[in-house]
């Protein structure tokens, strides 16, 4: 292993090569990192999901990082705004370890706005890792390489939020191109931001429809078993039912619920205050990530 400055080099054949990515179509003659090299060779688990996240997808991305990271299981990330972001913050606050898979070279932080991320995953005991040389900007090219190493380096790949054409699916494709397990976590048919993870499960992928059956999952498919504290259940009025099954204006609420838009507003601001939802920029009202997170059960 050659190192440069705080990075290092890792040539395929040697020793501390993660021979998971020898299953890759075209595998890397090298890689470039930050951090922890030991930190790629597991156990891992790969979260993605939508750059563009609406809050459900953030807190799905976090409650499968924690719980992956209090089964004590390394979560690979593309490091990413959105649900990478979330994912990779949400096993650093768990007491886990990350490993961001970046589309430019390890030395560089993109997006800027995951600078806490990359400098949390190296304190941490993770990694940055790249296939791109040293100071290499991002390039459009660069991602679909990116997208298999973060499918190829875990057993398991978790889709958190994803549309149909995106980034996010070509990950998925990826990791069943390389006899990967995939788990989707469904969401709304009328939501644009989860028709590719709905089009998962029609295709076959592991359906996680809740905490437990994530927790059950990882013990199964790795063997360990998690430590650390639990969700428990909230109850939930009939505003929060209808916003938990899609993101809605007052006035629909008003219409769905037979209820009157002043009573809906009333209970939506109090709901906002408590910050259990939240008004989405195009009108909506959505459960917050912190509402998602300890529904889960």
């Amino acid at each position: 292993m050659a190192r440069r400055h705080d990075g290092w080099t890792l040539q395929r054949g040697e020793d501390g090569w993660p021979e998971a990515l020898d299953d890759l179509r075209n595998p890397p003659d090298e890689i470039f990192g930050l951090g922890a090299p030991e930190a790629l060779l597991g156990p891992c688990l790969s979260v993605v999901g939508a750059r563009r996240a609406t809050p459900y997808g953030l807190a799905v991305a976090e409650m499968a990082a924690r719980v992956a990271a209090e089964c004590g299981v390394t979560v690979v990330s593309g490091g990413a705004m959105g649900c990478d972001h979330a994912a990779g913050m949400a096993a650093l606050a768990a007491s886990g370890r990350t490993v961001i898979v970046s589309g430019c070279g390890a030395d560089v932080v993109y997006p800027s706005s995951s600078r806490d991320l990359y400098e949390g995953a190296l304190a941490a005991g993770g990694a940055v890792v790249s296939l791109e040389g040293w100071g290499r900007g991002p390039q459009r090219w660069s991602f679909p390489k990116r997208n298999a190493v973060i499918a190829a380096l875990s057993r398991v790949l978790v889709v958190t939020e994803a549309g149909m054409r995106s980034g996010t699916m070509s990950t998925a494709e990826a990791a069943t191109e390389l006899d990967r397990i995939v788990y989707a976590i469904p969401g709304s048919i009328f939501s644009p931001n989860s028709s590719g993870t709905n089009q998962l499960v029609a295709d076959g992928a592991r359906v996680i429809v809740d905490e437990r059956s994530l927790q059950v999952s990882i013990a199964l498919d790795y063997g360990l078993a998690r430590v650390g504290p639990q969700c428990v259940p909230r109850e939930t009025g009939s505003v929060m039912s209808a916003l938990v099954a899609s993101p809605s204006r007052p006035d629909e609420l008003s219409e769905r619920l037979n209820e009157s838009v002043l009573t809906v507003l009333r209970t939506l601001t109090d709901y906002e205050a408590r910050g259990i939802v939240e008004r989405l920029p195009d009108g909506r009202y959505s459960p917050t990530r912190t509402y998602y997170l300890g529904h889960n059960g």
